[in-house]
């Protein structure tokens, strides 16, 4: 597999979701991915399901193949000394180390930045954990829903209080670990260009669920910082431009995005009611959203009235940002997806047919283009221990014999 990280190699040691996500996308850029996992029981979440593809003990839940593929998988336990050596070894000539455990459990086993940078010196050494390695929670577990509440971002999810349904709510996705996976991809990516063009050296780089999620709240964020208020919840309304907004129609529901002025203009055309631009108090954007609370009754009524083909085909007609509300299904089945491959076939899978998410990075050249399907548990062992490492035959299945692998 060829790609912009052609020649980096990774040693991941993380499970679940954040950190196996950080390592995919190292993948998909050309990286060798070694996933370590415990013999017998691997990462975790090969058993978060259903749904599995497969045979329910072969661990293809669908959390795992979302985040491992184009890796390999070898099985050490380095709670032995025997697997500690292993995985220092394959640490030696190793370009990065991904991680999540609690902070000072690898510094137990020998396996931390200061231990592991003392026989690598180019070593880049990326910590995923809930809190950061510094503070008074450093030592907190954590998963996806605790960074979405602690970090404000189930604060600004949800219908207003006082609404039917209100008060905050998590997003059904685990969505910060996918946004801190993609800060720790771009942090490894910035150490290894470093390391590469200039000291020479490595790098540690502490990366946390919450830090990631706060830096994620952006605007929202600044809202607060600049005013000292609380941006409120709107459900499916956004907190900039109006109308911004889901509108239910006669047989559906669509959403748009009225950015500026001149959008606005076309927009009160493309709903045939031209005349709303000469009302002061819908005039510019900053009237509209002073005034949304008289502006949105207006066009909910005029939407309701029409069907959600119709309201569409006006909107694209006069360039308005807008889209039907997808499930799933609908995602992969719309033009637009299809011509961009959006879902593809993975090749070498031990689990049965599998299409995977497409990488979204477009280069000119060298393209992502490996979906080599995530491995069963333990499919590389001896593969990577006896080129690797230089292991024969008769040392991998002592090794194995001992539980070590």
């Amino acid at each position: 597999m060829s790609g912009k990280l052609d020649g980096i190699r990774v040693i991941d040691l993380t499970r679940v979701l954040a950190g196996p996500l950080t390592g995919q996308m190292l993948a998909d850029l050309g990286a060798e991915v070694i996933k370590v996992e415990q013999p017998g029981r691997g990462d975790e979440a090969r058993g978060y399901g259903p749904p599995f593809l497969g045979d329910e003990a072969a661990g293809g839940s669908s959390f795992f193949l979302a985040a491992n593929r184009n890796k390999k998988s070898v099985t050490i336990d380095f709670a032995q000394s025997a697997g500690r050596k292993l995985v220092t070894d394959l640490v030696r000539d190793a370009d990065v180390v991904l991680e999540n455990f609690r902070v000072g459990t690898l510094a137990r086993h020998g396996l931390d930045y200061e231990t592991l940078s003392a026989l690598n010196p180019r070593l880049v050494y990326c910590s995923i954990t809930g809190f950061g390695q510094t503070g008074p929670y450093r030592a907190r577990p954590g998963y996806d829903a605790i960074f979405q509440s602690m970090g404000g971002l189930m604060s600004s999810i949800g219908r207003p209080d006082g609404e039917p349904g209100g008060g905050p709510m998590r997003t059904g996705l685990s969505i910060t670990d996918v946004i801190t996976s993609l800060y720790a991809g771009t942090a490894v990516v910035a150490a290894l260009y470093r390391r590469d063009a200039r000291a020479g050296e490595g790098e540690y780089v502490d990366v946390a669920l919450l830090d990631s999620t706060v830096a994620a709240m952006s605007h929202y964020a600044m809202y607060y910082l600049i005013s000292g208020n609380v941006p409120p919840r709107r459900g499916n309304a956004g907190n900039g431009g109006v109308p911004s907004q889901v509108f239910p129609c006669r047989d559906g529901a669509i959403m748009l995005t009225v950015g500026n002025d001149a959008q606005f203009v076309r927009f009160c055309r493309a709903i045939e009611h031209p005349t709303l631009v000469d009302d002061k108090r819908f005039a510019t954007g900053v009237e509209r959203i002073r005034h949304r609370e008289v502006l949105i009754p207006i066009l909910e009524r005029i939407f309701a009235a029409g069907d959600v083909e119709h309201w569409l085909q006006r909107l694209v007609e006069l360039d308005i940002p807008a889209g039907p509300i997808h499930d799933m299904s609908q995602v992969f089945d719309d033009p637009q997806a299809r011509e961009r491959e959006l879902r593809r076939p993975a090749t070498a899978s031990a689990f049965g047919p599998l299409d995977l998410v497409a990488n979204p990075i477009r280069y000119a050249s060298e393209p992502v283009t490996s979906y080599r399907a995530p491995p069963r548990l333990g499919e590389h062992t001896d593969e990577v221990l006896g080129r690797v490492l230089g292991l024969g035959r008769a040392e991998i299945e002592s090794l194995r014999e001992q539980a070590v692998i």
